[in-house]
């Protein structure tokens, strides 16, 4: 995974309350979130994850984009109090959008995930032009659609994703039906974490364009020839795996250098940097020379008095 600025947008609706996923719906999209979190931050250290809500009175910015998951954990805590009302989607990815506008390091690539359980009140039309927008910002937005799953909603985020995608990658809208599953086990192997190469026939619903095509060899499409959907926490292990190896060979390689450089530097020793600046008897170095040399020794400058 690259280098990222991740708002992720929840759904603390009324609707979020409903307990067909395991245990409730806002409680499977904490546990999505921190997933999320630890995908992104692992994935790079650089990246960052920001926290919305968009229900209740409106979208509320819970954590600014940081790399501290208790903050994130804090934020769902607090949101959790606020379960009501409707969502208002369209404020909430526009609200998002501006947070991403804002962040420090511009070389991160903006991105926006967000959590739909409730019926999507905005029209087509609207969300067209908003993606329109953010297309136009280079701001990724990714759906997961879980709870209210109807034709209408459905319908509604699929135009949305064909806008803001266009012909190029990110911007994945993921369907994960009810089941016995997790949702975040489900998540693990959408091509939201997975990336444009996993297939969405392993979270039962709908993944982006760039999802895998049916057939073909297994092995040769999936990483270290492991199929996500079938094991998606086996697959991201081992993607963590050669990624923590991968830095940990960078930063041994650049430890070797230090050193090899600090060593160099010390064998370099100035001249006369080995003759002690006293010798054994106080006496400033040199100073036996001199007297070797031919030097009187000082009881030789006093006057014989007897």
């Amino acid at each position: 995974m690259g280098l990222e600025a991740v708002m992720i947008v929840v759904d603390n609706s009324e609707s979020s309350r409903n307990g067909d996923y395991t245990p409730t719906r806002f409680d499977a999209q904490a546990d999505s979130v921190n997933i999320i979190f630890q995908n992104v931050v692992q994935g790079n250290p650089e990246s960052s994850v920001g926290l919305m809500s968009m229900g209740g009175k409106g979208p509320e910015v819970l954590v600014t984009l940081t790399t501290d998951q208790g903050k994130i954990l804090d934020g769902l805590h607090r949101t959790k109090k606020k379960i009501r009302g409707t969502t208002h989607l369209a404020t909430g990815i526009q609200v998002a959008g501006l947070a991403l506008k804002h962040r420090q390091n511009k070389s991160q690539r903006a991105r926006i995930i967000v959590f739909v359980c409730s019926p999507v009140d905005e029209e087509e039309k609207e969300l067209v032009k908003l993606a329109k927008k953010m297309k136009k910002y280079n701001t990724n937005v990714d759906f997961v659609l879980f709870g209210d799953i109807d034709d209408e909603n459905q319908k509604k985020l699929e135009a949305f994703n064909r806008e803001v995608k266009g012909s190029g990658e990110g911007s994945n809208l993921v369907t994960i039906p009810p089941s016995g599953r997790l949702l975040s086990d489900q998540l693990l192997s959408s091509p939201i974490l997975l990336g444009e190469g996993a297939g969405s026939s392993g979270s039962g619903g709908v993944g982006g364009a760039g999802g895998a095509e049916a057939g073909g060899d297994a092995a040769d499409d999936f990483p270290f020839g492991i199929d996500p959907s079938i094991d998606p926490e086996l697959a991201l292990a081992l993607r963590m795996s050669m990624e923590e190896e991968k830095a940990r060979q960078e930063r041994k390689a650049r430890e070797e250098a230090e050193a090899a450089q600090k060593a160099s530097l010390e064998s370099v020793k100035e001249e006369g940097e080995s003759e002690p600046l006293l010798d054994k008897d106080g006496q400033p170095g040199g100073s036996k020379k001199d007297d070797d040399k031919g030097g009187k020794p000082d009881d030789a400058d006093k006057m014989d008095t007897t």
